[in-house]
């Protein structure tokens, strides 16, 4: 007896766009993902490639009208409804590139609905590329299987972040001077959240003390042994989502 091919196939590249998906839409292509999508992937007529926008959830299409760098791809059915991530923002102080990248990187394959860039005074970067950052999420995005993008927010002062801070959203901070026991303090705070993690010299005295007088602010310890920062962002990340998160 012959097996029912799996559909939509397995094997179907997962591609980003900015077209709003539908049934009948048809998505032209061209560019960086027409080039990966025919010269990478060797996409065919009636090849199925798996697209989400962000709004839509995951669609299946069918390639047609490949020429050398462009194609169109007409929405046949949606795979996927769209996505409803946890409400945890990861606020992060700007460090190196490469390792920048990495932490935009596991915040997307993490399930994280904010990335939020924050300035303090001891970071060593004071600018960043958030072009370069939106590409990162988009390959994180189209290799993990989400089906939206992790909001990336323009990069705010940390005075300027606290200012507008909501009580009802709990602001986790590593704190390296000491804290409360990160699981212990997961379990007593459900509900929305935000982690905040600092540079690589850390938050000096000044912004501790202005973090730790924000309403819905909780120090925390990330452990006896001192982190990189990135590290700090993807093993609080992992923890919020082991114990308030989606991977219950």
């Amino acid at each position: 007896m012959t097996a029912t091919p799996a559909w939509p196939p397995q094997s179907a590249p997962r591609l980003h766009v900015e077209t709003q998906l539908g049934e009948g839409v048809a998505v032209p292509v061209d560019g960086n993902p027409a080039h990966y999508l025919i010269s990478v992937m060797r996409v065919k007529p009636d090849d199925i490639v798996l697209l989400f926008d962000g709004r839509s959830g995951e669609w299946a299409a069918r390639a047609r009208d490949i020429r050398k760098r462009d194609l169109v791809l007409d929405c046949v059915s949606q795979t996927r409804p769209p996505e409803h991530v946890p409400d945890f923002w990861l606020c992060c102080a700007p460090i190196k590139k490469g390792r920048i990248d990495l932490i935009a990187e596991k915040a997307c394959e993490l399930g994280v609905a904010r990335l939020q860039p924050v300035l303090t005074r001891r970071a060593v970067v004071d600018k960043l590329n958030l072009d370069r950052l939106h590409s990162h999420l988009v390959e994180a995005a189209e290799q993990c299987g989400r089906t939206m993008l992790p909001d990336l927010a323009d990069m705010v002062k940390l005075d300027a972040l606290l200012k507008g801070w909501s009580p009802d959203r709990h602001l986790f901070f590593a704190d390296e001077t000491g804290g409360a026991s990160l699981e212990a303090t997961l379990r007593a705070h459900p509900g929305p959240a935000a982690f905040l993690i600092g540079p690589e010299g850390g938050f000096d005295p000044v912004e501790r003390e202005a973090i730790r007088a924000t309403p819905g602010a909780v120090p925390v310890s990330l452990g006896p042994r001192i982190l990189r920062a990135e590290t700090a962002a993807i093993a609080a990340t992992s923890a919020w989502m082991t114990i308030n998160g989606d991977w219950k």
